[in-house]
């Protein structure tokens, strides 16, 4: 049994706190908090045991919250941390924590992959470059957005590598997440330098990969738009679709509404914490004309990564092949039957 201690309780900590606690490969040492508030005496109610800074020990007991120990304790206890402090923090963390203590650590893709706060030396995507993980120490967990134009990129390339000429995918973000208290304001603004392209170039270093990103306000799931430029002519819709069919966390959805409709049916469908986790491909957007396959797919952006985190887990603690672990995966997340509930709701 792993044991695996998570070191923050936001909306990656508390979502892979709920999973962990269920599953019998792993034993949750625990959590990290670093504020005295509600979000402390809800893990609590949840039977997690809370570990805080040593600095801040008497302001939790001030509070009457009942603390397991400091983060330093947690850390020792633990074969792997993931790291889901707030973005910027993880390397603090790895030179504090990680590196003395000798413990392997998952970092989330607001980290630095290069430059003197660089965490790892690889991003992991399930879907890419799984194996290439297996007993590393330090691994990036892909942002969502990353992980989701994996998961439609990887099937493309193994079937059609010899023909695709570039892919060019606009991110259409959401401002925030359900769960932020932050203001979504009225405005539409860009990212003149997207990490993501950089990100995705890392995983597969040689693609003709172009990316540009935009914030919208929305707080229901990112979507994206994929453009596949081909030196012969595209695939057929039907051929498109019959790659994608037996995916693992891609769904195939039609004339859903939008990303609030999908979220919401989510949500009323009773997944825990309204999330898919996966991506679900538009099937009335596709477009085929001469050279060029269109696609577009929303991206679950609170649950895409939770499943990867999982998965990535088993590659540096299990070193399980693939297929094992998506069948430990698919056992704790479901994501085989939200497919098919999603896709008949959506047919």
């Amino acid at each position: 049994m792993y044991k695996v201690f998570i070191n923050g309780y936001g909306i990656i900590g508390s979502r892979l706190a709920s999973v962990l606690s269920k599953d019998n490969e792993t034993k949750l040492v625990g959590i990290a908090k670093y504020s005295p508030d509600e979000k402390t005496q809800d893990a609590i109610n949840r039977g997690y045991r809370v570990f805080v800074p040593n600095k801040h020990i008497k302001e939790f007991k001030k509070n009457n919250f009942d603390i397991a120990g400091n983060i330093e304790e947690a850390v020792i206890e633990s074969d792997l941390v993931i790291d889901a402090s707030s973005e910027g923090n993880g390397y603090k963390n790895k030179v504090k924590y990680y590196r003395p203590f000798g413990k392997k650590a998952i970092f989330q893709g607001g980290e630095d992959r290069y430059g003197k706060k660089s965490v790892a030396e690889i991003i992991h995507n399930s879907r890419i470059n799984y194996d290439k993980t297996k007993g590393k120490d330090f691994v990036i967990q892909g942002s969502c957005n990353v992980t989701g134009m994996g998961k439609i990129i990887q099937p493309l390339i193994e079937n059609y590598k010899d023909s695709i000429k570039r892919f060019d995918v606009n991110l259409i973000r959401r401002w925030a997440d359900l769960e932020d208290k932050k203001e979504v304001k009225d405005s539409i603004e860009w990212d003149k330098d997207p990490h993501h392209q950089d990100d995705f170039k890392d995983i597969v270093p040689n693609i003709n990969l172009y990316v540009d990103a935009l914030k919208v306000p929305s707080r229901m799931m990112h979507l994206h738009q994929m453009t596949i430029r081909f030196s012969k002519s595209p695939p057929s819709k039907d051929a498109l679709l019959k790659i994608f069919q037996d995916e693992f966390g891609v769904a195939i959805l039609n004339n859903a509404k939008g990303t609030g409709e999908i979220r919401k049916k989510a949500i009323e469908l009773k997944f825990e914490h309204g999330d898919t986790n996966m991506v679900h491909i538009h099937s009335e957007l596709i477009r085929v004309q001469e050279d060029i396959l269109k696609i577009s797919y929303s991206d679950d952006q609170t649950g895409m990564v939770i499943p990867e985190n999982y998965l990535l887990i088993q590659s540096m603690l299990g070193k399980k092949p693939r297929n094992e672990a998506i069948k430990l995966c698919d056992k704790l997340f479901g994501l085989k039957r939200k497919k098919k509930v999603l896709e008949k709701t959506y047919y």
